[in-house]
């Protein structure tokens, strides 16, 4: 299962109804790509595969105690997902560890004629992510803690403080952990999004290219009440613009060139290797419940990669996760 047309990280559809936390079961499993964490949450399968536009790797994989990537834009082909945003949409795999993770990448990055831009990817493929991974890769590692993502409400307390200690897991393996800022950087990521700039316009083209599709738009399918009632408002938003070239669209163009030179900057100036932030402030929402406390912004506006991974669990259970963005291609 997955969240309906992708737009959204609860995991909730017309056609499947609500995808339900193996942790919890009265808890969401995260998204969009939430049936594909549930089911390697529970067992179901060693990983799995997903699709990445704002978090919907990285937030399933959080929120079942997974390791999840959001590879550069151009690692791995986008051929057959359905788009979200042409602009932010990446494919990548979940799994239970590190190892799992760079067998899935082994088998799926690279360049494909399908997905131009793929073409990026060349020359910055190792022979193998598996055979790259290393015991001591923390030795010497220099990660900037991120504290603007870490929020301030008191409800952001505990997700804090867990991954507070699983930085200080990466201190005891040799890492040094520095509090850094990013100039900019609330400006910068707000409105930087362009989901509900793409999606109507991607979403069209891609069922063009089906035959015999049984809707040809997001607005044939409010028309005819094919979506689920929760994602009414969010779908009706999202079909309003009459061009994707908005001014809304250019601004954020600016903005995510802008704020992509920033992080590199910042990474280069202060040597540091990885910015480190919770993939979500928050615990798992209970279902019925908007998802708060999401931080899955950064990586999607400015094209670099990150990793979610498991910090530990709060104290009712529920697994937290901890972020790594990098440079491009690391």
């Amino acid at each position: 299962t997955m969240h309906e047309l992708a737009a959204g990280i609860t995991t909730i559809s017309s056609l499947t109804g609500q995808t339900r936390n193996p942790y919890d079961l009265f808890r969401v499993p995260g998204g969009s790509s939430g049936g594909t964490g549930a089911a390697i949450g529970a067992s179901f399968a060693a990983a799995g595969m997903g699709s990445d536009t704002c978090g919907s790797i990285r937030i399933p994989a959080a929120n079942q105690n997974l390791v999840g990537l959001r590879g550069t834009n151009g690692l791995s082909s986008r051929n057959g997902v359905m788009p979200l945003s042409s602009t932010q949409d990446i494919a990548g795999p979940l799994a239970r560890s590190v190892t799992d993770l760079a067998i899935m990448l082994d088998a799926t990055v690279g360049a494909d004629p399908a997905d131009a831009v793929t073409k990026e990817s060349a020359g910055h493929i190792p022979k193998s992510y598996r055979d790259a991974l290393s015991a001591d890769g923390l030795k010497g590692a220099r990660i900037g803690v991120l504290r603007a993502l870490w929020g301030n409400a008191p409800e952001d307390d505990e997700v804090a403080g867990i991954v507070r200690k699983a930085l200080d897991g990466f201190k005891a393996q040799g890492a040094e952990v520095v509090d850094i800022s990013v100039p900019g950087l609330d400006d910068l990521l707000r409105d930087s999004s362009v989901i509900a700039d793409d999606f109507k316009f991607d979403l069209a083209a891609y069922l063009a290219k089906i035959p015999n599709a049984p809707v040809k738009s997001l607005g044939e399918i409010l028309d005819r009440g094919l979506n689920h009632a929760e994602l009414d408002a969010t779908f009706r938003l999202r079909n309003q613009p009459e061009k994707r070239e908005s001014e809304h669209y250019r601004q954020a163009m600016i903005k995510r060139r802008t704020l992509r030179a920033a992080v590199l900057a910042t990474l280069e100036e202060l040597r540091i290797d990885a910015l480190a932030y919770p993939t979500l402030r928050r615990k798992p929402a209970l279902i019925g419940e908007a998802q708060g406390g999401t931080n899955c912004q950064l990586s999607a506006t400015t094209g670099l990669p990150a990793i979610a991974m498991p910090a530990g669990f709060s104290n009712d259970g529920l697994p937290i996760a901890l972020e790594l963005l990098g440079g491009a291609w690391e």
